[in-house]
């Protein structure tokens, strides 16, 4: 053994072959600063021994390295770009140090290889990749790109298009399209894939490559001349520009810095990486994705506590064949757990199906699956009429109409056919689950488990607790969200929960400022500046208007001290009008469908006079009056779940947000967006409209910690909720 470390073994194999082992002690390899300070030592150590041929770089676990270590981004980030620059130097001198080793070197890629990893990879001569690995460089879903050499080695070894596309995209990408784009130079079965880099590397040493070709290539500037270079980036830049946005800057800066270091060898090229990547890390976009990225990890912990109490759901059902039960149904099924779609109409079943075989297709047609995939998937789901197959199923979803008289006589009805120990769950939106639990004769198997629509798309759902749910049906209800590969949140239970009753202050400000004369087209395009996926009055058409004042009545009842509202809002206008949104092609917006049959909005001139006495007298808003009228009530009411525990942690509410309603990533959530503002200022900016009432008006916990200067995380970058 030439070098024994926490992190990193180094021996050789047989005479002159040597390999260096990545064996941290966490389940996952990582590149933290201790790892990074043992890989010089191994370097040093190989260096210095004298009858080194090759060496192979591998990993002794199920990934190879899954990227550098978040955690610690965060202090070198606000150390400033002194100490990033001297940092990401220091990493570099060691990555040009592989790359110039005096022997060939071969990556073994057995598993993920992301960010730092591939880096790594990339310093390396020569890549052999699993069948069933992925390598990516995913750094700018984090604000920042590639830092340590990914922006030079890459474009020099597959091109600048494609490198375009892998570093401003972020994707990770399967070993096919790897060894089509020539970043990995051989594919193996998974079992092969040591063999074989000890084959290639002894390949390199007998001559049979040339390995200083390969090295000159990555370390000379791009070989493209100025015309060809032109092309190449500002064609690109019009569509990462697009793409990105204007909020996440970190695509078209990475996009820059290799158009940048293009004519220049590697060492100059690095400095050019380093300067920009130095500028982002400040960036306060940067700050919130990596603290985004943080906040999802720690989501992720509570929900591997709940998974460890419980055994996996084996079988599925869900009551109500529509087309949120057919999503359901095929979320579960795509996923590999078999489900029952159970209806007492056979049209609704056809529809369930119908529904699930649509999506199966759109995943077939974009190659995401097979046909043999499809096939297995569609036979997962089994429709029926009857609860004569309910006997094995271990949890049962409801998702029938909104309807708390409907929902406890199904709910009923289906807890008779179930085993004792079988889990019922409502994909309720908002009607209380204790509620719900009193037509039941087992309550404690009983919680909400609130999927949003699409099911396929959003990645929240929440699970609910109510008072007299178990711990063992939450654990089993979380464990069957993760296993449809979603994210679940557990909360307690109250009106609306907490996303749509942290959602309809919102449209309760939008009502407001309708009220008082504000344009709805003018609201929605300052709320997508801001960084909405869509404004209020388009996000309403979306969900319904009908859906919407249903939900806007229960929050009403739940909580009239400050959502309750005397006389009619232009909402409940557009309802009476029958004018629901986009199921109907008429709400505050018309719908024509386009080419590919999607609703395409329209500006509807007769909507003013159809809303007369519910809108004020027009006048103007500044953006920023706008953005303050919406945004508070929102922050506010997710700062009143926290405080009365209706969810667990800052963090948790703040991804909910994120992942149930789109709230701006880039911004964070709406605990950290209120840490940003600061809280004084955001108490001080609150009272400009205590007159609106007390959606406005900012709890007491709030004015005592803003007086005493705490934020809702631990620092402004921080992940940790308090």
């Amino acid at each position: 053994m030439l070098m024994e470390g926490k992190s990193i073994n180094v021996a050789a194999v047989e005479e002159g072959i040597y390999e260096l082992v990545f064996t941290g002690a966490q389940s996952v390899n990582t590149l933290n600063q201790a790892t990074l300070a043992e890989l010089e030592d191994a370097i040093k150590a190989l260096t210095q021994q004298s009858d080194v041929r090759g060496l192979v770089i591998r990993s002794a676990k199920e990934s190879f390295i899954v990227g550098a270590d978040i955690t610690e981004f965060m202090a070198l980030f606000s150390a400033g770009d002194a100490a990033i620059t001297e940092g990401l130097s220091r990493i570099n001198a060691l990555f040009s140090q592989i790359e110039d080793l005096p022997f060939p070197t071969v990556a073994a890629i057995n598993g993920l290889a992301l960010g730092g990893g591939f880096e790594i990879c990339l310093a390396c001569d020569y890549r052999v990749m699993a069948k069933t690995a992925k390598v990516g460089l995913p750094e700018v879903k984090l604000g920042i790109y590639p830092g340590w050499g990914g922006t030079v080695r890459l474009p020099r070894l597959i091109g600048v298009d494609n490198a375009n596309e892998w570093i401003c995209g972020g994707s990770e990408y399967r070993a096919d399209r790897a060894f089509k784009d020539g970043a990995v130079d051989a594919v193996v079965e998974p079992e092969q894939v040591n063999e074989a880099a000890h084959a290639l590397l002894k390949d390199a040493i007998a001559g049979k490559f040339d390995v200083q070709a390969r090295r000159h290539e990555k370390q000379s500037p791009i070989a493209l001349n100025q015309v060809e270079q032109m092309m190449a980036f500002e064609s690109a830049k019009g569509f990462i520009g697009a793409k990105a946005g204007p909020h996440y800057p970190a695509p078209m800066a990475a996009l820059k810095t290799i158009q940048s270091h293009a004519n220049l060898e590697r060492d100059a090229a690095l400095q050019v990486e380093t300067q920009g990547f130095a500028k982002l890390a400040v960036h306060p976009v940067t700050a919130a994705l990596v603290g985004l990225f943080l906040k999802d990890q720690q989501v992720k912990k509570v929900g591997k506590r709940y998974e460890a109490e419980t055994a996996p759901v084996k079988q599925a059902a869900v009551l109500g064949a529509g087309i949120m039960g057919g999503g359901i149904a095929y979320q579960s099924a795509s996923r590999g757990t078999p489900i029952l779609m159970k209806d007492i109409r056979e049209d609704a079943l056809q529809l369930g199906l119908e529904e699930a075989s649509k999506l199966l297709n759109k995943q077939l047609e974009r190659g995401k699956i097979d046909a043999r995939k499809m096939a297995k998937a569609l036979a997962n789901i089994r429709p029926t009429l009857s609860y004569g197959d309910f006997e094995g199923v271990d949890l049962v979803v409801e998702a029938v109409v909104e309807n708390p008289k409907v929902k406890k006589s199904v709910l009923a009805e289906t807890e008779a056919q179930l085993t004792d120990d079988a889990i019922l769950a409502s994909n309720t939106s908002t009607i209380s689950i204790t509620e719900l639990a009193s037509a039941l004769k087992r309550p404690e198997n009983f919680c909400g488990m609130h999927f949003f629509n699409p099911v396929h798309r959003m990645p929240l759902v929440e699970v609910i607790r109510g008072e007299k749910t178990s711990d063992a049906a939450v654990a089993r209800t979380v464990a069957y969200a993760k296993a449809l590969g979603k994210t679940p949140i557990v909360v307690n239970d109250c009106p609306g929960f907490l996303v749509n009753r942290v959602l309809f202050p919102y449209f309760a400000g939008f009502s407001a400022l309708l009220r008082d004369g504000a344009d709805y087209r003018q609201i929605d395009k300052v709320m997508e500046k801001f960084g909405w996926p869509m404004g209020p009055a388009y996000l309403l058409d979306v969900v319904g208007i009908d859906t919407a004042c249903h939900a806007d009545a229960v929050m009403a009842a739940g909580f009239p001290d400050r959502m309750g509202h005397e006389g009619e809002t232009a909402i409940e206008r557009l309802h009476t009008l029958n004018r629901l949104g986009q199921k109907n092609g008429q709400g505050f917006y018309r719908y024509e469908l386009d080419r590919k049959g999607k609703p395409k909005k329209l500006v509807d001139e007769e909507l003013p006079k159809l809303l007369e006495g519910t809108l004020g007298t027009p006048r103007e808003f500044s953006d920023e009056e706008i953005i303050a009228r919406m945004m508070t009530p929102l922050c506010i009411e997710t700062v009143r779940c926290l405080e009365e525990g209706i969810v667990g942690s800052a963090a948790e509410a703040d991804m909910a947000l994120i992942y149930g309603i789109g709230f701006p990533p880039f911004r964070g959530g709406a605990l950290y967006y209120i840490d940003q503002i600061g809280l004084d200022n955001f108490c001080a900016q609150a009272e400009q409209f205590g007159e609106l009432g007390k959606l406005y008006q900012p709890t007491a916990r709030m004015r005592d910690m803003a007086a005493a200067g705490e934020t809702y995380f631990a620092t402004a970058q921080s992940g940790a909720g308090q």
